[in-house]
Formats: C-alpha cells, structure tokens, sequence
C-alpha cells in the first residue's frame, strides 16, 4: 500500500520500536488475535512473524516521512478492518504480507505454498494496485477512481486502501508536520472518501472527511467543535424532549421492538451545510438526526419501517419535499432507509430515519462492492440482485465468501487507459488503438499510424487492455481510410471516421475544383459554372462532387475536360488552333513530379499574384504560392512563419512556384532587419555606412533604441536577390559589437 503519496524511505528511518510503540504493538497484537479468534491459525502467525522479522532484518521496514512505524500502521489496518468490516483471513493476511512480497522478502510462489491461493491472489492484485496508483497523477478524477475499482479483482482490496488511508489520518493528529498532513488529507478527499461513498462504508467515511476537514481547514474545524461542545447540553436536552414521546407511542405497539438513538451530524456535514445554505453556525437547526432501529423479521420489515414512519409523523408534522424511500427503491450500493424531516418543539427541524438492524448494519458497514445494474429490465431484477448481495455481505464467513461476488461486475464492459501524462479515458472493452485516437480528438483520430502501448510498438488494430499507457503516434501524410470502420469498435469513433472521410471527400473536391479554374485561367479561358454543370451532365455524373471527386482521383484528365468544355462553349473549337503561348502557368521541367510550377516574372500576365507582407520574399528566396479567397496568389517564403499553418489547414490551396531566371536584374524588394548589439559609441555609423558602399542596395530607414548597454533596431533596405542580402548580413554580424543580425 502506498500510504503517504511523496513517502520515501531511508536507512536513517530507524524501525527499532519505542517503548510506547511495544506497548502499543502488544495490546494490537492482543486485540487482533481476540477479534479474530479462531480464524486465524498458529501457524498463519508464524509465517507472517518469520516474514516480517527477515523483512526487517534486511532494512525493508523502514519509518516513513511521519516517522511512523509501518509495522504498528499495518496493525492497525488489519484491526480496522477486521472490527469495522468484519473480513478475516484471507484479507488480514494480505494487509500483514504485503510490505514483505513488495520488498521481495517472499514471493507469491511461497505465500500460495504457505498461505494458500487465495492469499496469493489478493497480494498479486495489491501489487498491480500499486503500480497503477504510482503512475497516474490524476487520482482525483472520476475516471481513476472507476479505473481503480475495475483493476481490483477483489474488492476486499479496496477495503484495505480505505482502511489504511483512515488509519494514517487518525495518527497524523499529533504529527507537526502541517503540510504532509494537508497532503494526506487533499487525497483521502479526492480518493478515498468517494470510494468510501461508492461502497457504503459511510462510518468510515464520515470519520475520514472530519478528519480531512480538521488538517485542511483547521480554524474551521477547531471554530465548529467548540460551537458544539458548548451546545451539547441544550442539544442533548432537546433530543430527549424529542424522542421520548415517539418512545411512549411505540411501546404502545408491543409487536415493534425498536431502540432510538440521537446522533449529531458530522463536523464536515455541517460545514457543508453552512457553505451550500450561505448560513451561519447559529442558523442551522437540524444539528442531528434520530434514528429509530426496528429489531423485524424479513418479511416484515418494510411495513414496519412505514408502520413507524405513520406513528412519527402523527405526533409531529412532516416536510413532504424532504421525505426519501429508500425502501422501495434502495441506493445502488445497498442502503436501505426510510427518511423524513419533522417539525419537533419549539419549531425546530429534526431528522428522522427509520430502518432495521440489518438495514442499520449495511448502512454502518457498506458492502464490499459498488453494484450497478445494467441490464435489468424490471424492479423485480433489480430486487433480485439486492437481495443476493446482502445474502452474501450478511454471511461473511470465511467459508461461504464467493471470490466472484466481490469480483467488480460494475464495469465488466469497461477498460480505463492513460495517456503518457497520467490522463484517463474510459472506453468500451475491445477498443482499438484507433478508437482511442478518435476519443482524444478527430484530429489525433484522423493522423493516427499507431501507438505506443506500455512502450511497445503496435499498429492501429491493437486491442486495448485495462490500465494500458497509450501514446498516439500520428504523421501529417496519414489521412482517414474506408477501412477504418472495420478497424473501430465504438459507435463514436465510427461516426468520426464517416465525418473525416466525408470532409476529406468534399476537400479533395474542392482541390479539384480549383485546380481546374486556375488551369482553365492559364489557358485564358474564364470558368463559367454554368458551362461546367451542363459539361458534368453530358459525362454522366448526377452529382457535382461526385465529378470532382473523380477528377481529384485522376480519372479524368484535364485535356478531356478542356475540349468538352471548348466544344460546348464554341462548336466550331478546333484543337490544333491552340497556341502555347497562352500559359503563363506553366510546367517546370526540373520537376521530375510534373506538378504545375507558378514562374514568377517582373511581366506576367494573366496571374493576379503579390509577394506576401508577413515574410517579404525576395528574389533567390524559396517560395510557394497560396491561392486567396479573391482568386489572387500571395507569394510566400517557404521558411515563412505562416507556412506550415497553410499548408497543414489548405493544402489544396498551395501552389509549388519559382523565380524566373531574369527576374533579379528588373529591380529591388524591400526587406527588413532587425539587429541587436552593444550600445556602443559609433556603432550605428558603422553600420550605415557599410551599407551605404554596397552596390544594389539601398537604406530606405532606421529604428534605433537604447535598452541600458545594449541597442536593438530595425534597418529597412532595397536589395536585388536574396544572396546579396544574406552577404551584407554577415557583414553586419562582423562589425563589433553587433550581436545578433536577422531578417524580419
């Protein structure tokens, strides 16, 4: 168990016991074996003693940041749970073992020869819970919760956690150390005290969320407890004046045998109260609640709960808003009682909840497991099901305890998995690495290869498995196939894949299209939508994404296009009368790809192109083209810092381009550049003067700002080519005291 989330252990941490801790091991010692007198056999204590002492003999026992005995806490735990649950053996057993398998002491091997399969199995288990405690970060989350509860193969497990997380709560009390206390207590709220909920254990719970309240809100607490303690008199003299007039009607029924007893509600209860009502202490009035325990037979005990609830509410009026029958339909984690809220003297509210032994046990008590209930179709199933596990809960003998009852049925259709940062997703059991990717976001979905499973390689038809680390390896080349939906299991991953291949068809569309309008413009030939829809018609295609769909494809060819449309437009368009002289977009011959090069030229016609302001290309840059909403095309730089977004988001809009070859002798572009340097004497004219002797290049201004010893600014020049920028750059750098010379 992983008692203290940031406990490290050391040699310094000695475990040699105080005298009190003696005192304190004996009378556990005395006390356990007492509370589970006949259980646990002579020689179930030695292996355990054998164990611990060569644990102990080889430093595995070491005191923790607190300083507390780990022996005494395991004591302790395995007491609780034993008094508090009521499970004996095998449990008290695997509380007591687990430090010594953990350090390897023993072995699972020897514990089955020894102790038994069982025994064995809960350490295995304790073991795995261990691991997947130490590796997620996020155990406040619902989903590591339910991860928990399904990793658990016996739900006595987390019994144990609970127990031994309350157990360090109750000794921290006299600890000084304020912030491990605080750190504790931050994670029995986030953990431990839902699963507490979850399960039913809620006199446990209730314990650890005062306790809880008391090391994270102190002065609350300690205001609270004293507002209490000084109301306590008046509280008990009220309550009395309260139950004995209910006592004197039941004993008016002979055939009810009952016992009432006050009790006042939990410090963190009230607290709640006060924060949920905006209200202070002296304005709460239901400070406690009655409890009326029917000792009834089973066939019996609905009617008399309503029987009583009949006899409370003649003699004092009842709040129909606050009425809660949970006898019709129990709490999915079997609590059984009947509630309302009463007007007693004086005006005041009281709680009153009417239940029987049994019901009062489980309610003390929890069940070893939280149920749900799919599947069930009637009450009655439901009824069913109840029934059989508190059969199984109320007869918790060592014998007849059925290993598959408190294996978690809860979610059986359910796997949890984590991301590399300790994040957790719930997906249905048999997902794919494929749904996964779609779980996380389309985008991952859609550029999903693969994944690293548990620091494996496997492909996108990997089968998850509960408590699986998964990193989603992803490439901007990958786009959605048709094959998916096979691949994918969950409904919401299918849907995802249908919407990423229905887009990528209406993008692949829209690349079409447009690559035949800016083809269609290099022939100087205006695309006429109309012309284009009744061409489509004669080729067969009832729909217009279903042409460009094709023409995406590359089973139809431009050429053919190019003539259909000519003939539809002019019948008597002859071919052979086309001249080449027409494209201004033309092909580059040293691409051996084939794709249409833009060719930028001083003179180009037909093309309404501008150089882009966010990077300033100049002649001899690397460029591409991107096709604007207006049908214009801004030249880019491929180094721009716009790039890698336009092409990632409208890569059907992108368009491969290249300087002309006479372009740099036709005139100067503009370009910026930001310097940085010592804020030295003369340093600024030696820059303008070196720039002022270079041939083709002009100084059109000058930014300069001083920050302490140092100087940044910007230049704004008009150079010819990119080569000669990049020259007088380093030429810039060489002058001392530059730092630092870069094109904006």
């Amino acid at each position: 168990m992983r008692y203290y989330s940031n406990c490290m252990m050391t040699k310094e941490n000695s475990i040699y016991l105080t005298p009190e801790e003696r005192l304190e091991l004996l009378r556990l010692n005395r006390d356990l074996r007492k509370n589970i007198e006949g259980r646990l056999p002579a020689t179930d204590f030695r292996f355990v003693k054998q164990s611990v002492e060569k644990t102990i003999s080889q430093g595995g026992l070491l005191r923790d940041n607190f300083g507390f005995s780990p022996i005494i806490i395991d004591m302790q735990t395995a007491y609780l749970v034993g008094k508090e649950i009521g499970l004996h053996r095998e449990i008290i057993l695997s509380i007591m073992l687990n430090r010594c398998v953990q350090h390897g002491t023993i072995t699972i091997e020897e514990v089955k020869e020894q102790m038994g399969e069982n025994v064995a199995n809960m350490l295995t288990n304790l073991t795995q819970i261990n691991a997947l405690y130490a590796k997620s970060p996020t155990i406040e989350s619902e989903n590591f919760r339910n991860l928990l509860l399904s990793f658990a193969n016996d739900m006595r497990i987390i019994l144990i956690m609970i127990a031994s997380r309350l157990v360090m709560l109750r000794r921290l009390s006299n600890s000084p150390d304020i912030e491990g206390r605080r750190l504790i207590a931050n994670e029995a709220s986030q953990l431990y005290i839902p699963l507490a909920h979850k399960l039913g254990f809620y006199k446990l719970k209730s314990e650890m969320e005062d306790l809880s309240l008391r090391y994270t809100e102190p002065e609350i607490h300690a205001e609270l407890s004293q507002k209490l303690e000084e109301t306590a008199a008046s509280r008990e003299d009220y309550m009395e004046s309260f139950i004995r007039p209910i006592e004197k009607a039941l004993l008016r029924h002979p055939h009810i045998k009952f016992r009432i007893k006050g009790r006042t509600k939990s410090i963190h209860s009230i607290w709640q109260k006060m924060k949920r009502q905006k209200l202070p202490f002296e304005n709460i009035y239901d400070l406690f609640a009655i409890r009326i325990i029917i000792d009834s037979e089973p066939q019996n005990e609905k009617s008399e709960c309503w029987q009583v609830y009949s006899i409370v509410t003649d003699m004092y009026t009842p709040n129909p808003n606050r009425l809660r029958d949970w006898l019709s339909v129990p709490k999915s984690n079997g609590y059984e009682s009947l509630h309302t809220t009463v007007i007693g003297p004086q005006g005041r509210w009281v709680e009153v909840q009417i239940r029987t032994e049994r019901m009062d046990a489980v309610a003390e008590h929890g069940l070893a497991a939280h149920w749900r209930y799919k599947g069930i179709k009637s009450e009655q199933g439901l009824d069913n099901l109840l029934a059989s596990i508190r059969d199984t809960l109320e007869n918790l003998s060592e014998e007849n305890i059925n290993e598959n009852k408190f294996k978690m049925e809860l979610y059986k259709d359910e796997i949890f998995v984590f991301t590399p940062k300790g994040d957790l997703y719930r997906l249905t059991r048999g997902a794919t690495i494929l749904d996964f990717a779609f779980c996380i976001h389309t985008g991952v979905g859609s550029k999903c290869t693969g994944a690293l499973v548990n620091g494996r390689n496997v492909p996108i038809r990997h089968v998850l498995n509960n408590g699986d680390q998964v990193e989603i390896i992803t490439s901007n080349s990958q786009t959605p196939k048709q094959a998916w939906l096979n691949i994918a299991k969950t409904g919401r991953a299918r849907a995802k894949i249908r919407q990423a291949l229905k887009d990528l068809t209406a993008r692949q569309a829209d690349i079409a299209r447009e690559m035949l309008i800016r083809k269609f413009k290099n022939h100087k030939v205006d695309y006429d939508e109309s012309v284009m829809d009744q061409l489509i018609r004669k080729m067969g295609f009832k729909r217009l994404s279903d042409f460009y769909q094709r023409v995406a494809e590359g089973f139809i060819d431009f050429t053919e296009i190019y003539k259909r449309y000519q003939a539809i437009v002019n019948p008597e368009y002859n071919e052979n009368t086309q001249s080449a002289q027409n494209f201004t977009l033309t092909t580059d011959n040293e691409q051996s790809s084939g794709n249409d090069v833009l060719v930028i030229e001083r003179n180009l016609k037909g093309i309404d192109y501008k150089l882009s302001k966010c990077c300033a290309p100049i002649f001899g840059d690397e460029i591409f083209g991107f096709v604007t909403i207006n049908g214009g095309i801004s030249i880019h730089r491929k180094d721009c810092s716009n790039a890698q977004e336009l092409r990632e988001r409208y890569p059907y809009r992108i368009i491969e381009a290249r300087w002309s070859d006479t372009i740099g002798n036709k005139g100067l572009y503009q370009v910026t550049l930001r310097i940085v340097g010592h804020d030295d004497i003369g340093i600024v004219n030696n820059i303008t003067s070196l720039i002022t002797q270079e041939k083709d290049v002009m100084m059109r201004g000058i930014n300069i700002e001083s920050h302490d010893t140092l100087f940044s600014g910007t230049l704004t020049l008009m150079v010819s080519e990119n080569s000669k920028l990049n020259k007088l750059m380093s030429k810039i750098e060489n002058i001392k005291g530059v730092k630092q010379v870069r094109r904006v």
